[in-house]
């Protein structure tokens, strides 16, 4: 799985200043800020306003991760979907998307091979796979949207 959709905006901020290149001293000076008072705001230390979206969204242009995007969809029930760029997509591009989604797929199926195998799935184990189901589902509604965005008739190509 090559995201976990995170429970808590403080786990969001964590695992992405985690990912940062060069750390939190790296993070903290991409936005202008001392490490002290950086660490007061990504960790809301000392009653102190927790980072803005915009900061938190400035640091996962870099570390290309999408944390905060499902943290906030699965706020709402949902789940976050990248939309391809045009440009990027070619048959190769449709493949690679077409054999993670496959990946993600068998990775809920091994989530749940996995939690049957006491005979019960607990409330950790439901987690772990409706993570895992809501990842593999954003993949694929990514994959379908790129083959029609890739295959779409122009209006320069229409008879």
């Amino acid at each position: 799985m090559k995201a976990q959709v995170l429970s808590t905006l403080r786990e969001v901020v964590s695992t992405i200043i985690c990912a940062y290149p060069g750390g939190r001293e790296c993070a903290a000076a991409r936005l202008g800020m001392n490490l002290k008072k950086f660490d007061n705001h990504a960790y809301e230390n000392n009653g102190i306003r927790p980072l803005t979206e915009i900061q938190i969204r400035q640091l996962e242009l870099e570390t290309d991760t999408t944390h905060m995007a499902n943290y906030v969809a699965a706020l709402y029930g949902g789940i976050f979907v990248p939309v391809a760029d045009p440009e990027q997509l070619d048959g190769v591009e449709l493949y690679t998307m077409s054999v993670q989604v496959a990946a993600k797929r068998g990775t809920v199926d091994q989530a749940i091979a996995k939690a049957l195998g006491d005979g019960v799935i607990n409330e950790a184990e439901a987690d772990a796979i409706m993570s895992a189901h809501n990842l593999h589902m954003a993949a694929r509604h990514a994959e379908v949207l790129a083959a029609i965005e890739l295959h779409r008739q122009r209006p320069e190509s229409a008879q």
